[in-house]
């Protein structure tokens, strides 16, 4: 007979974990227990990627195979010792969500069933700020992950030339992330402008395989290098996060020199731990140095002067000064 519960040694905390022999991976019958010390083996780096971050939880109560829901307000019942933080939707809707303040309160989401931590690109103790540029590399029909490597060191290439360090990570499925981290000088707004002028000028060196356009008949077989993951209050899969495949692969961060190796099929919870032991916080340096933001921002300011207006918000948000009409190509023609 499977224990009702155990306490887990979480940081300076016990926390209880129910079902611990719940299977949540069928692949390889990984159970919650296993999702909890996977966390526990990759605290130092976990913490430094999402600590004082208000997080979304992506919860699958019956495992990868079950169904999910996006939980943004902590539950009733939580402990008090739990730390949370006010955030809003577009609507200006506010929540009270999760912050990862310590392991302790990754351990408690993970016994909920929590397969996918989506942080803000901010911080609670800052929450005016954003203080990550997060561009996402998004594959569509007939984009191989072979293709989402030569738009990650397309990426990396540019914000180079411009004097910007910038650190890859996989999703934990098809896309590749890279994240830079910027000195605290900028809201959400500056860091999408900044994104928008990013992809299309990526989309202007390498038209034939990436682009910066929204409408999804217009982008063909091109990687969509997505801005609008940077809009105020948008949320991205964590760095660290064991994604709900039934795999249990891990969105897991890795060093330039890998990226003609890597692949996120192979990336699960058990490979990501020896990686750790073995080779330690590929993202270190992101942590520690905090890049500016001016350079993509004065290329943002240079398309605005040529008569480029803002790029297509997505439809939740209220319609934005400069932003084009907000309908596809095809259809403004048609009407």
């Amino acid at each position: 007979m499977s224990s009702p519960f155990v306490m887990v040694q979480a940081g300076d905390r016990d926390v209880k974990v129910t079902n611990p022999d719940k299977v949540m991976f069928p692949a390889r019958g990984e159970t919650k227990l296993d999702l909890v010390e996977y966390y526990l083996a990759v605290e130092g780096p976990l913490m430094a990627a999402m600590a004082d971050r208000p997080t979304l939880m992506e919860r699958y109560p019956d495992g990868a195979s079950g169904k999910s829901f996006f939980q943004k307000r902590v539950p009733d019942g939580a402990p008090d010792w739990l730390d949370t933080a006010v955030v809003a939707t577009p609507n200006g809707t506010t929540s009270n969500a999760l912050v990862l303040a310590d392991i302790a309160h990754v351990v408690w989401a993970a016994n909920l069933g929590c397969l996918g931590f989506h942080p803000w690109p901010i911080r609670a103790s800052n929450p005016g700020i954003t203080d990550e540029l997060r561009i996402d590399l998004d594959p569509v029909r007939g984009i191989t992950f072979e293709h989402l490597r030569a738009a990650a060191s397309d990426v990396r290439a540019l914000l180079a030339e411009l004097g910007i360090v910038c650190f890859p990570k996989t999703t934990g499925s098809k896309g590749i992330h890279i994240h830079v981290s910027l000195h605290p000088n900028w809201d959400g707004y500056s860091v999408r402008a900044a994104a928008v002028a990013l992809a299309r000028e990526l989309e202007r060196r390498h038209g034939d395989r990436l682009t910066a356009s929204w409408w999804k008949e217009e982008r063909g077989t091109r990687v969509f290098v997505d801005y609008n993951q940077n809009a105020p209050h948008k949320t991205v899969f964590g760095a660290w996060s064991v994604r709900a495949r039934v795999g249990a692969q891990v969105s897991t961060p890795f060093a330039w020199d890998e990226l003609a190796d890597v692949h996120p099929d192979e990336l699960t919870m058990a490979v990501v731990v020896e990686r750790v032991r073995a080779f330690g916080d590929p993202w270190a340096e992101l942590h520690t140095g905090p890049q500016d933001l001016t350079p993509l921002l004065e290329m943002s300011r240079a398309d605005f002067a040529s008569g480029l207006p803002d790029a297509p918000w997505p439809p939740v948000y209220p319609k934005m000064p400069h932003e084009p009409p907000r309908v596809a190509p095809s259809r403004a023609r048609r009407d």
